[in-house]
């Protein structure tokens, strides 16, 4: 029995439910989508009728040996190196199959990854997630695992292994106009997250101060985070192109009732609820007896704010930060439908053509700045806590 008890518990349940997840995804599910142009619909293909048998079967026997590690190991190393493996396997395959299905030449196909492709990327990314979690890492290995990560991806699409993949076709045809809107994009965003934090910090140290400021401040706040983004974006469009009427010369610094200075007053009214709640939590957690310490030394109130609260507080105040910086990565993606610009301008023009990789070729992007600036700055808090400690 205890032999039997033990055997049961030595297969992974993450590791099993990932597995059939993905058994069931390559069994069941299309691995691509074949269309003749961007507006026709697609044809569902699975591997075995696009590449040779000896090239699916290595395929399935990659994914094999990374299902056997994700039931049966236990080295979180060797766990994190079976799903990059798997990762790789997946990431050619689909390239080949893009290549199998285009004639030489044609410039019309596209061919998108199917939910079977899908289903076995997250399915991969969570066996790698879990390794990388039951490794402990810390800060600077997390930041460096990011960093050999978006190597690598970068290595991929420049080796063109991907270039006949549609959402690949989608960047060739923008090109030129996706580093503007990159860049527009994280401007909107830290644009706007900068101004939130000049504001907010003092108006949380003010509340900290004067307790009976707090619960008006935070109410009034957290009414503007009742509001949704497209209602608030459309509110803010109405003053700010009376404004620019009324004050032509106003026009010259990019104030208007539709563009950036909607998007970004709408962004940044956005960040203050977090940036403040933080900075009172942060100031309170500061030990009475390390201020009574400070101010025995002699130190000004302003110096006892400065060089002693704000310090210890700061671990508290960044992770407010952090929040409202992927938020507003994220919601900077509405801001496209007022003219603002940024990633969501290939969101929406993707979904008014029914082409869904145009979509995508916002999306991607979207969720890796969001993600890689929650690792940064997640590493960044837990290093200054580290050294605090």
């Amino acid at each position: 029995m205890k032999k039997r008890w033990a055997g049961r518990r030595s297969i992974d349940r993450l590791g099993a439910l990932l597995s059939l997840a993905g058994l069931a995804a390559l069994v069941y599910l299309p691995f691509v989508v074949f269309k003749a142009n961007r507006i026709v619909p697609g044809d569902a293909r699975s591997l075995l009728e696009i590449l040779p048998l000896s090239a699916v079967a290595g395929c399935y026997a990659v994914l094999g040996l990374v299902a056997a590690t994700a039931l049966g190991v236990g080295s979180a190393r060797m766990r994190l190196a079976a799903a990059l493996i798997g990762v790789a396997a997946v990431t050619l395959t689909i390239g080949a199959a893009a290549d199998a299905l285009t004639p030489l030449g044609n410039k019309v196909v596209r061919v998108s990854p199917g939910v079977s492709f899908w289903v076995l990327l997250v399915c991969l990314g969570l066996m790698a997630t879990d390794a990388i979690t039951r490794l402990r890492p810390g800060p600077g290995v997390r930041v460096l695992f990011l960093v050999l990560f978006a190597a690598l991806v970068g290595a991929t699409l420049a080796s063109g292994i991907l270039d006949h993949l549609s959402v690949m076709r989608e960047y060739d045809v923008n090109a030129s106009r996706f580093a503007l809107e990159a860049r527009q994009h994280v401007l909107l965003a830290l644009g706007s997250v900068s101004a939130a934090v000049i504001v907010a910090v003092p108006i949380g140290i003010l509340c900290h101060r004067i307790p009976r400021l707090r619960a008006g401040t935070l109410g009034s706040l957290n009414l503007i985070q009742t509001i949704p983004s497209i209602a608030l974006f459309g509110i803010l469009m109405v003053p700010l192109g009376a404004l620019a009427a009324a004050a032509p010369f106003v026009t010259e610094l990019g104030i208007r009732g539709i563009g950036a200075a909607p998007a970004v007053l709408a962004l940044f009214l956005y960040s203050l609820l977090p940036v403040v709640a933080n900075t009172i939590v942060g100031l309170g957690r500061v030990s009475p007896a390390t201020v009574d310490a400070a101010r025995g030394m002699g130190l000004t109130n302003w110096q006892i704010l400065t060089d002693v609260e704000l310090i210890l507080a700061f671990p508290v105040i960044l992770t407010g930060i952090r929040i409202v910086l992927v938020q507003n990565i994220g919601l900077a993606t509405v801001a496209a439908l007022i003219g603002a610009g940024g990633f969501g301008v290939f969101v929406f023009q993707g979904i008014n053509q029914t082409a869904i990789d145009l979509v995508l070729l916002g999306a991607l992007p979207i969720v890796a700045l969001g993600f890689s600036c929650a690792v940064l700055l997640d590493a960044l808090v837990e290093a200054i806590n580290r050294s605090a400690r």
